[in-house]
């Protein structure tokens, strides 16, 4: 008999939901924090001095408006006028997608149900079960019926996770425009808070429902373990289609109006970035939110239901499934609870324990985030794995039973824990302004948007080497010590410190649009250059998010790929068969096909709307004067129509693969396909990201011209300045539409994959059996 956890069942039923509440109550606490500098004209007065107890960050809390003789009262009515549009514009278009999203999801429901049920005739009776057919499991009608609920739980959660993330960006971004005022380190608390909420908020929920969801199927289910967490994956899957379509969704949105500000804007008008004369500057502040934030907070949330997943179902076939050892089933969950407490802690770093009292110390701070995370957290996983996990067990590796020991299992999630910060250093090397790829992509602006764009894509390419090796090193660590559930739980490591890492990628947005905010609402240089410098050390942070999410997402796809292996009975997967080398040929090519069409989709809408921003800068009187306002709404609209329209091929290309190559091609070739779309994926992802990064921080060092070498390519105007902007125009969609969803799209693939194993395994392959 194999030994079980050292810690007692009634305290793991105790320990997560408590975990997970500690999370919801700290991003309560935080937003609480948050909504004490007021945005509203008959407040303004006393926020000014409400914070005058306090020395903090290197600035007294005098206003610098009210030295420059700018009216306090009508600073702050502006910022609040503007804040509301903003929220309106996001608001709106979420609804809008979701109307659209809820009707897939309903379709989508009713064929999980239908496809699943139909393995075993739509039988009411127990059946044999797969891995120990002695037992007898709850029949396929069950799974199909808990399926279709858990992947509806995961869809809310993802959709919600995403317009909460939305509502609190919204609610900030005006809040750390006007903190700005006091110094950069009181606008820098303000937006971290806020990225922290989105953070613990997201983290916490996605847990407790995931719990809660497993506890409430455990009264059917029973000892039935295998049949149970087999029927939980529909958890993950709900939560990803959502992320995919938030992703391609708000990432069409925000780089269409994007691109059209920034090409008439500055180009042909020559006008500065988020000019309120530009009538697509509400648009581009909408995308931000709906895009950067509500779009990464449902991907994130997906990557989390699916690891999590992936890591439940391999166990559930292992001796802690056979052996019903609830804590050392729940060592996942485990690790994510731990997550939660070690990510408070750290965020204290930020907001609490040390001070910003320069625009230098920014980036630092929000690095530092990352460090301190990954070192707690290796502690933390160490107590984990000796409370949660007996000494010795067995862990299921394509039929037979993998002998493991504890330690070696804490050593999996370490390596995937470290590897994620290796892939934000290495991403951040290569797209922050204060290194060299840069700065030499910066410099190649000389001779134009040419070499810029060579010098980019190549920065890109390069980026992709050691990332690449990372993610292979911890792949065969985690596969050596405990097969395919030590791959699961590399991706949880990686995914461990979620909620820091939200709050740093949430940060950027916030802050892009705080500086949107003061430019629109005419405050001072000296504000926008701090809410710049707050931008900049953003979209680095950005991109080290985006680098997490794609090597997490390599780790997740490759544990589904296992496990629906694993459930469909394929016991090799063999690249000289022809059945296998077709399906690696078509997955490889999937993402160039994705990425043809969301780039083409961002190109489309961005043509809409440089001629509708053209057409008013020429057809209304006064409006380059600025004694005219710009018609917002229509260039919202544009970028709203664009999107829903042009986000259902792209989600129907994902969605609609597995299953067609599934029931005409069968398990094998369907092996093939994820194989080679996770291959090719990674790497395609991992550039786009990293190129669109380095163009937009070219841009960006250029404008603030901080170095000799900086001023030398500026100012705002030159010719190699037109160039950087035109490298960031192109590199828009790259980092912010393609790069992104294509993460989504390898772990999608496998696990609706998973999900639908039972019914592939059972009529899949119809062209083959006839051929």
């Amino acid at each position: 008999m194999v030994a079980s956890a050292f810690l007692p069942e009634l305290w793991t039923e105790i320990l997560i939901p408590v975990c997970a509440v500690v999370g919801i109550a700290f991003s309560l606490f935080q937003w609480f924090i948050v909504s004490q500098v007021r945005v509203s004209a008959d407040q303004g007065a006393s926020s000014s001095s409400g914070g005058a107890n306090n020395g903090k960050n290197g600035y007294g809390d005098y206003l610098i408006e009210e030295e420059e003789g700018v009216n306090d009262q009508s600073v702050v009515a502006k910022c609040a006028e503007i804040q509301t549009a903003i929220s309106e514009g996001a608001t709106s278009f979420l609804f809008t997608e979701y109307r659209y999203v809820g009707v897939f999801m309903v379709i989508f429901a009713a064929i999980i149900f239908v496809f699943l049920g139909s393995v075993e005739g739509f039988s009411t009776e127990n059946k044999p079960c797969t891995y120990d057919e002695t037992k007898t499991c709850k029949p396929a009608l069950a799974t199909a019926a808990f399926s279709t609920i858990a992947f509806i739980l995961g869809a809310v959660t993802s959709v919600l996770s995403g317009f909460l993330g939305m509502k609190i960006a919204t609610y900030a971004n005006a809040r750390t425009t006007l903190e700005a005022r006091k110094g950069v380190g009181k606008a820098f608390i303000v937006a971290f808070r806020s990225g922290a909420v989105m953070g613990f908020l997201l983290a916490a929920s996605g847990l407790l429902v995931l719990y809660i969801t497993i506890n409430v199927f455990k009264i059917y289910y029973g000892e039935d373990w295998e049949g149970l967490f087999e029927a939980i994956t529909g958890y993950g899957l709900g939560g990803s289609s959502m992320a995919l379509f938030g992703r391609v969704g708000g990432g069409i949105y925000t780089k269409a109006a994007d691109v059209g500000a920034d090409l008439v804007g500055k180009i042909e008008r020559n006008i500065p970035e988020d000019d309120p004369r530009n009538p697509a500057v509400i648009a581009d502040n909408v995308g931000d939110n709906v895009g950067d934030i509500a779009g990464m907070g449902s991907d994130l949330f997906g990557s989390y239901a699916e690891a999590s997943c992936a890591a439940l179902v391999v166990a559930s076939i292992s001796s802690f499934g056979i052996n019903h050892d609830f804590t050392a089933m729940c060592y996942p969950l485990l690790i994510s609870s731990m997550g939660i407490l070690v990510c408070l802690i750290t965020t204290l770093f930020a907001t609490d324990f040390f001070e910003i009292k320069a625009v230098k110390e920014i980036e630092p701070a929000l690095k530092n985030q990352l460090i301190i995370s990954t070192v707690i957290m290796t502690v933390g996983i160490a107590i984990v794995s000796w409370v949660g996990l007996p000494s010795s067990f067995t862990i299921f590796n394509f039929g037979a039973q993998k002998v493991v020991k504890n330690w070696q299992l804490f050593l999996c999630v370490c390596v995937g824990l470290w590897a994620g910060l290796i892939i934000g250093f290495v991403t951040e090397y290569y797209t922050s302004n204060a290194y060299s790829p840069v700065q030499d992509v910066a410099d190649s602006c000389r001779t134009g948007a040419a070499t810029n764009v060579i010098f980019g894509l190549a920065l890109g390419y390069k980026s992709v080497i050691i990332p690449i090796f990372a993610i292979a090193v911890s792949i065969f660590v985690s596969f050596s010590f405990a097969a395919m559930y030590g791959v699961a739980v590399a991706a949880l490591g990686m995914l461990s410190t979620i909620a820091t890492g939200l709050a740093i990628d949430a940060y950027g947005p916030i802050s892009d649009n705080a500086g949107g905010i003061a430019e629109m609402a005419g405050m001072s240089h000296r504000i926008r250059e701090r809410t710049d410098a707050l931008d900049a050390a953003g979209n680095t942070t950005a991109a080290i998010g985006k680098g997490f999410a794609i090597g997490s997402a390599a780790l997740v796809s490759l544990a589904l790929f296992g496990a629906f292996v694993s459930r469909a009975g394929v016991h090799t997967v063999d690249v000289l068969t022809p059945k296998v080398i077709i399906g690696l040929l078509v997955g490889a090519m999937l993402p160039y096909w994705f990425s043809a069409m969301t780039m083409k989709s961002v190109g489309s809408a961005a043509l809409k709307m440089v001629e509708e921003v053209r057409r008013q800068f020429n057809t209304i009187p006064g409006l380059m004067e600025g004694t005219a306002k710009p018609d917002y709404a229509t260039c919202v609209k544009i970028s709203t129509d664009a999107s829903i329209k042009e986000m259902i091929p792209p989600g129907c290309l994902v969605m609609l693969t597995p299953l067609i190559v599934g029931f005409f091609f069968g398990v094998e070739t369907l092996s093939g396909v994820l194989a080679g779309s996770l291959v090719s994926g990674v790497q395609i992802a991992i550039s786009a990201s990293n190129t669109g990064g380095a163009w937009d921080n070219a841009k960006k060092y250029i404008e603030a011209g901080v170095s000799e070498h900086a001023k030398s390519l500026g100012p705002k105007g030159s010719e190699p300045h037109k160039a950087a902007v035109i490298g960031d125009t192109i590199g828009d969609p790259l980092k912010d539409t393609s790069g992104p969803s294509l993460n989504i799209l390898i772990k999608l693939m496998a696990v609706e994959s998973l999900v639908f194993a039972p019914f592939f395994a059972t009529h899949g392959g119809i062209l083959f059996k006839y051929l």
